[in-house]
């Protein structure tokens, strides 16, 4: 990742957030407060602009299973995947697979990333609540 697009840590994607002064939007992204499945034609790439991201990069890409984020879930509180009030762990699934993006128009600033089934590829995207940012310690 380049400096003008850097890997983020918990406080500085909780600093992005509270920095930012979203304005109401009437883009097709809508508030997704919790993960929301998103088609490439519902999708506005024209005014997203990355901001960065919260996947790092492996130290060595051969190292087996420390080579690949994990899929394990942060939710202490009982909360679920598709919850809106469900915790946001950089270092855990789905978030350490996200890139950064806000929108030009509203200020917005979300999350997304790509989920890979067998037979399909699913963009979600899910609005970042400041508030909800949590620095857990390093799996």
């Amino acid at each position: 990742m380049t400096a003008e697009h850097p890997i983020l840590d918990a406080q500085a994607l909780k600093a992005l957030g509270e920095a930012s002064a979203p304005k109401a939007c009437t883009c097709a992204v809508g508030a997704c407060t919790g993960w929301e499945s998103i088609t490439e034609d519902r999708w506005p790439a024209a005014q997203m602009n990355r901001l960065g991201t919260l996947r790092s990069a492996p130290a060595d890409p051969y190292a087996g299973a420390d080579a690949e984020p994990t899929f394990e879930e942060f939710h202490p509180n009982g909360t679920r995947y598709e919850s809106p009030n469900a915790p946001i762990a950089p270092r855990f699934f789905p978030y350490n697979r996200c890139d950064v993006l806000a929108c030009s128009q509203c200020q917005h600033v979300l999350l997304k990333y790509t989920e890979f089934g067998g037979y399909y590829v699913d963009h979600r995207v899910r609005a970042l609540q400041p508030n909800l940012v949590v620095e857990t310690p390093k799996l």
